[in-house]
């Protein structure tokens, strides 16, 4: 019986091990999509105890705030709200965690769970309920006092070489004009642009957020669809000046229903009055959207990162008690390949086509979207169409595997950037280390079945690309 998770876990052959150790283990890391606070990391906050860098919980502003993937592990042992989100005492709530993690097994928290104690605190023993107290203790202590383990120690323990925040189109971005002014910041923490409120014309808030959109370009309304764009591209363009590598859109699905302005503009004044609209009405209006986006991310030399397929807020009544991103969210079922396609096409006709990186929460689509980003790929930069890494409930080591093999058939594997967090948690960094264990097993198996050569030049190259090159090249670093 091999031990639980040792130097080697995950690693099954000795090329596997000799790719991660030798190589992949090294690697610094591009987290170049994640959900971090840049305040946070430019005051370098420092953590009281597990509960608060684990799972958080409700803010100042009345927000919640935390790591809903172990939220909805507590809620699936029952364990009533106060625990998961609430203000129950730091340690029960901790502990509830913990007895729910001792069921989790095949359950890659697990594994994140003991790779970040070993990475960050030293713990080489399994998190259960008769290890708690102690993991406890040794990780406040070192919380409170180790000098390496504020937020900037962890992301320099962690290696981390760059930092994609999610950012508003309306945020001053003042954090981060603090950070790219102070010496003493090792990392490049740059913003990325996020605009679905201004795209989701049929969502609650759309015409309180147009308001704050023209507000933040000193104007007291944007009273057409060009106003919108124009208002959206002045500040991208100011995020491309604060280092902006990558836009991000988090949509229900990606339309493409073009129709003429003068249609479009009808749409959208309807909408600022209230009036409803139908849902080809504001297809046409995300369409225009988009593909202004999309020719401003082109001509700025932004990546364009759509994600879509997820259903937001299954759980009505527990969304209108904690708000957002709160742990009720699921995989949909979307059928928008085609869509995808003609957006990218019309950006392609006049040579306006943005890098662009494609993720669905739906494994289903792994093999679509890998045939489809080679329709589009050029030689302005080696795989320009990618397809992201298994995204959110898709990060598991299944997940993963299926997306690299599904790359690997229908793409060139060697040129994929890699993987994200996609985290709130600055712990998260472990599951790079996750991450490039699976990949190197997975190859290391192909080289031991004489299905590629064991050539180390080939080999190296393609590990630290997908491990760090690559998108440090994608991305401009």
């Amino acid at each position: 019986m091999k031990p639980f998770m040792d130097r080697d876990f995950l690693l099954e052959t000795e090329t596997a091990r000799q790719l991660f150790h030798g190589i992949a283990e090294t690697q610094p890391l591009v987290d170049y999509h994640c959900h971090i606070s840049p305040r946070e990391i430019y005051e370098n906050r420092r953590f009281n105890d597990l509960t608060e860098v684990w799972l958080g919980g409700r803010q100042p502003d009345g927000s919640y705030f935390g790591d809903h993937y172990k939220w909805r592990v507590m809620r699936s042992n029952g364990v009533p709200e106060d625990y998961v989100t609430g203000d129950k005492p730091a340690y029960e709530r901790y502990l509830k965690f913990v007895e729910a993690l001792q069921l989790a097994i095949g359950n890659p928290m697990v594994h994140w769970c003991n790779l970040e104690l070993r990475q960050f605190f030293g713990v080489d023993k399994p998190l259960t309920p008769a290890t708690a107290q102690e993991i406890w203790d040794i990780c406040a202590d070192k919380l409170q006092n180790d000098p390496g383990l504020t937020v900037r120690g962890i992301i320099e323990r962690a290696n981390v070489a760059f930092i994609g925040t999610t950012d508003d189109p309306a945020d001053s971005l003042e954090w981060h004009e603090k950070l790219a002014a102070d010496p003493s910041v090792k990392v490049r923490v740059c913003p990325s642009f996020r605009p679905d409120k201004a795209i989701n014309i049929h969502k609650p808030g759309f015409v309180e957020y147009i308001g704050k959109l023209a507000a933040s370009v000193g104007r007291e309304s944007l009273p057409t669809v060009e106003d919108v764009c124009g208002a959206l591209t002045e500040r991208l363009e100011f995020f491309a000046k604060m280092g902006c590598r990558a836009s991000d859109h988090g949509l229900d699905y990606i339309p493409f229903r073009p129709a003429a302005p003068e249609q479009v503009n009808a749409v959208y004044l309807r909408a600022l009055r209230g009036e409803a609209i139908t849902p080809e009405e504001a297809e046409q209006y995300q369409t225009a959207i988009l593909l202004c986006l999309g020719r401003a991310y082109h001509r700025l030399n932004i990546a364009m990162q759509l994600h879509y397929s997820c259903y937001r807020n299954a759980n009505e009544r527990l969304f209108a008690a904690l708000g957002p991103d709160t742990g009720f969210d699921m995989i949909a079922q979307t059928s928008c390949g085609v869509q995808i396609a003609q957006l990218l096409s019309a950006l392609d006709r006049t040579g306006e086509c943005p890098k662009t990186i494609l993720y669905s929460l739906n494994g289903v689509d792994n093999d679509m979207l890998g045939t489809l980003a080679g329709c589009f790929q050029s030689d302005e930069v080696p795989g320009k169409i990618q397809v992201g890494s298994a995204w959110w409930f898709m990060d598991t080591r299944d997940g993963m595997e299926a997306q690299l093999r599904s790359l690997a058939n229908l793409g060139l594997l060697g040129n994929f950037v890699g993987m994200l967090t996609d985290s709130r948690s600055f712990l998260s960094y472990a599951r790079h280390d996750y991450f490039r264990r699976i990949f190197c097993n997975l190859i290391g198996k192909w080289v031991e079945n004489g299905e590629f050569p064991n050539d180390e030049q080939a080999l190296r190259r393609i590990v630290e690309g997908v491990s760090y090159r690559n998108a440090a090249r994608y991305f401009g670093l």
